[in-house]
């Protein structure tokens, strides 16, 4: 999630506004309408109040639905897929939740040159009204579609990348992007077919490319003009590359599996370079608290600015717990997986739908079809954005937006489907989220560092946390949206937790809860697998399951924490990592230090930590 993109001042990837990011990040197909209609297919440009340009590609798929993405060039973001796309008369309305979570509405003009409306964030709305620009023909010409090349340089080749299209008067327009540089959405000029023959010119880099379509149609082979000539030949592709091609992951050489005795030795040489100068180094004010267990053997052990009994926010993995709350609930006989949330929630907050509504497994399985945040997020403090998000306006929400359950409802990470789970379960139990958290799990784990409310002790603990740029960042604080990610811990109750998953049947609880007598029946339930989310990755309640590794695991941030678990029931082990750093640009830290660790433990070669 990033800040409202009418903000350009604020560098956006200071802090991401989710409570990240359950890689990897998941695309899905937006969502079809019964009344779509070719007449508003192409692209549509709004130029803001700020002087923010927004371009939407609407195009209809296979079989005749409306389906979109949109780029917001000065952001370097291109090609977030619209989803709930609905189009009812002139009535028109879309989301973007991927970077932008928000949704515009709006209406179309008559002649579908035109759509007026507003776009509508977290953080408040604005008008947007966008002007068509180009529409497409309804028959593509031979060479529309996608081209990649490669151009000999001195060093390593370079990627170069023709988007061709043709508009409803055969003329023919195309982008040029160059992926390995970041250089995308360079303007062609000049574009000629004919016969077979093409030409356009590159005025961005005062080049001109000249060739001929194959038979075939599937490659344009040429050359490209500036000063000199070079070959460069194009072959068709299915989809675009991404703005930034991804260099490969170097690893460390494997060794024998390691045990928890030994880790810290081999951590201590792993991460040298990191402390020296990279994200741990002493003037970023980073610190890391680094849990590990293996075969009945613990260990906790920090670096940088970290002490092994310092609280951090853990972010999203807050989500594991409200899923064991849910477990617990389910076990004491309290709510049923199939149950819909309709049910917990004040009587009258929403209407009973029609046919299929949501249900407490698909809040807690991603299934629920909800998407990122409910439009009335509305923070007055982008430091601290959840604090006053009440459950009086996650109940009017709910309200407006149903509990319908449709049936072509992706699957994807949503911080309202986890907020409304925590706050239903609250409401169904009488209790607030921090005493259903005692109360369930921490109390009778005897967690007791793991907290929503810090007491004055537990303050002195509480590492500071740092953005993205490793300036100070403010704590985090949460009201109906706990069960998303209010949690803070310490590295030794968050390892004891995750020796509970590993072995719920021999867990001994603290006396004096009612809970304790469910709580091992309640965490085996919450293992079992729901369903497939991608290739290699299933679901159980919250949790992630690698079906190459045999980690279950979650991750999560705040505006000024990481924090990346896992556990192996097969190898016996686990490991947490918790950063007083919130995400960058270069990646998530505590998940390369968990796929590491992970990897160490199985005697594989490491993704390498050095910079």
């Amino acid at each position: 999630m990033h800040f409202p993109i009418w903000a350009l001042n604020v560098r956006l990837r200071t802090m991401k506004i989710g409570l990240l990011l359950v890689a990897p990040m998941l695309s899905f197909a937006p969502s079809l309408s019964a009344q779509v209609t070719p007449a508003i297919v192409g692209d549509y440009t709004a130029t803001t109040d700020s002087m923010l340009v927004v371009i939407l590609h609407l195009r209809l798929n296979a079989g005749g639905a409306l389906t979109g993405s949109a780029d917001v060039p000065s952001q370097s973001e291109a090609g977030d897929s619209l989803e709930d796309i609905r189009l009812d008369g002139l009535s028109f309305s879309f989301a973007i939740t991927r970077h932008y979570d928000g949704e515009w509405k709006g209406t179309v003009s008559s002649d579908g040159n035109s759509l007026n409306g507003e776009f509508i964030q977290w953080a408040g709305s604005m008008s947007m009204n966008f002007v068509r620009t180009f529409a497409p023909a309804t028959k593509p010409s031979p060479i529309d579609g996608i081209w990649l090349g490669e151009l000999a340089t001195g060093n390593a080749p370079v990627h170069i990348q023709v988007v061709v299209k043709s508009d409803t008067a055969g003329r023919e327009f195309c982008t040029v992007d160059s992926p390995d540089q970041q250089v995308m959405g360079m303007e062609c000029a000049n574009v000629v077919f004919f016969g077979t023959s093409c030409s356009f010119d590159i005025p961005a880099f005062s080049a001109h490319w000249s060739g001929t379509l194959s038979a075939d149609g599937n490659s344009l082979n040429g050359t490209l003009s500036k000063g000199g000539t070079a070959a460069l030949n194009f072959s068709r592709q299915s989809s675009e590359l991404p703005s930034k091609l991804v260099a490969p992951s170097r690893f460390d050489a494997a060794m024998a599996p390691l045990a928890a005795n030994d880790l810290q030795a081999v951590m201590d040489r792993d991460l040298a370079d990191v402390i020296r100068n990279g994200e741990l180094a002493p003037l970023t004010g980073a610190g890391v608290s680094i849990g590990v267990y293996e075969h009945g053997v613990r260990r906790v052990f920090s670096y940088g600015a970290a002490k092994p009994d310092k609280i951090f926010e853990i972010g999203a993995v807050t989500k594991t717990f409200t899923a064991l709350m849910l477990s617990q609930m389910v076990a004491q006989g309290k709510a049923k997986l199939d149950e819909p949330v309709r049910e917990l929630l004040p009587r009258g907050t929403v209407a009973k739908p029609d046919g299929p509504e949501i249900t407490l497994l698909d809040l807690a399985t991603r299934r629920s079809g909800l998407r990122w945040f409910p439009s009335n997020l509305y923070s007055r403090d982008l430091n601290n954005p959840y604090a006053d998000y009440s459950a009086a306006k996650l109940y009017a929400f709910v309200g407006r937006h149903g509990v319908a359950k449709r049936s072509d409802a992706p699957i994807r990470n949503s911080e309202l489907a986890f907020g409304l789970l925590g706050q239903a379960l609250a409401d169904r139990s009488g209790e607030s989220y921090p005493a259903l958290l005692n109360d369930e799990i921490a109390g009778p784990l005897g967690l007791k560092d793991t907290t929503i409310s810090l007491s004055l002790e537990q303050q002195l603990r509480f590492v500071p946390g740092h953005d993205a740029d490793h300036r100070p960042a403010h704590a985090w604080d949460f009201d109906s949206f706990a069960g998303v990610g209010a949690i803070r811990s310490t590295a030794g109750d968050m390892l004891t937790y995750l020796e509970a998953n590993l072995h719920p049947e021999s867990i001994r609880p603290v006396a004096g809860f009612p809970a304790a007598a469910t709580l091992s029946s309640a965490l085996i339930k919450s293992h079992e697998l729901e369903a497939d989310i991608s290739s290699g990755t299933r679901i159980a309640l919250a949790w992630l399951f690698e079906t190459e590794t045999g980690n279950y695991w979650y991750n999560g941030a705040t505006g000024g924490y990481s924090a990346c678990t896992f556990f192996n029931p097969k190898g016996d082990y686990a490991a947490v990592v918790l950063l007083n750093t919130a995400p960058g640009e270069n990646g998530i830290f505590v998940d390369r230090l968990c796929h590491h660790i992970s990897q160490r433990f199985a005697g594989k070669p490491a993704i390498s930590l050095a910079n």
